[in-house]
């Protein structure tokens, strides 16, 4: 399939080990770089990050690439085990390639931990982890609990994928995301970027002093920021 930056947005499915899986391309004019991002294993590309940044980026240069995963596309409720998206991930690389541009490996939650494992054996220029699940979220957590609650179950921590990956990272987090807040994370060459007041899906409190478009504004900008840096 032929791919000319600043065509009109199209859908493509390609056959990987796992199923087939599903591109949706949003181009960019003059494209410098291409951003393919997965969903989690809670929803798909229609994420309100994921949607916001599709809506921002082709005009900034980036063209993006919306995965979904083949368990996504064929239906299924339950994601596959992480060896398994691992493997749709990789199936779909020679797709993300094909426009001749470096790859930035990108996803929410599930999708962001995949991005991870798998950058440096695939050549990703970067990775961009949107609401990394540090850990599991404690039983006690409760949806719309506020900042100071329960910090989860850190003891399963999976800093280890995220400061494996292997190529320059960022890490977007929502400021009270229950699956690790930004204070937990480690250190390490990855950088972190703060939404305050937002849960795992950057969504806000009507009563926080922060309104939803502008938790987006500041997650736009800060990929668009670091892209631009990627240069």
């Amino acid at each position: 399939m032929s791919r000319t930056a600043g065509t009109a947005k199209r859908t493509e499915t390609v056959a990987t080990d796992a199923g087939e899986a599903r591109i949706t391309w949003l181009p960019a004019k003059e494209a410098r770089l291409v951003l393919a991002v997965g969903h989690g294993a809670g929803g798909g590309v229609e994420a309100r990050d994921l949607q916001a940044l599709a809506g921002v980026l082709p005009d900034r240069g980036v063209t993006v690439a919306l995965v979904e995963q083949p368990w996504r596309v064929a239906g299924k409720k339950l994601a596959p085990a992480p060896r398994t998206l691992d493997t749709g991930w990789r199936g779909l690389w020679p797709a993300l390639t094909a426009p001749g541009l470096p790859v930035v490996a990108g996803g929410r939650s599930a999708g962001a931990r995949v991005a991870c494992r798998t950058a440096t054996g695939l050549g990703a220029r970067a990775v961009l982890a949107l609401s990394f699940p540090l850990h599991l979220p404690s039983p006690s957590s409760r949806p719309g609990s506020s900042r100071g609650g329960p910090t989860g179950k850190p003891e399963r921590s999976r800093a280890d994928e995220l400061l494996g990956a292997g190529v320059p990272t960022l890490v977007v987090q929502g400021g009270r995301d229950p699956f690790g807040r930004p204070e937990e994370f480690p250190a390490g060459d990855h950088r972190l970027v703060e939404v305050p007041y937002a849960d795992h899906g950057f969504a806000v409190l009507k009563r926080a002093p922060l309104t939803q478009d502008r938790a987006m504004d500041l997650l736009t900008g800060a990929v668009a920021e670091w892209l631009e840096g990627l240069r």
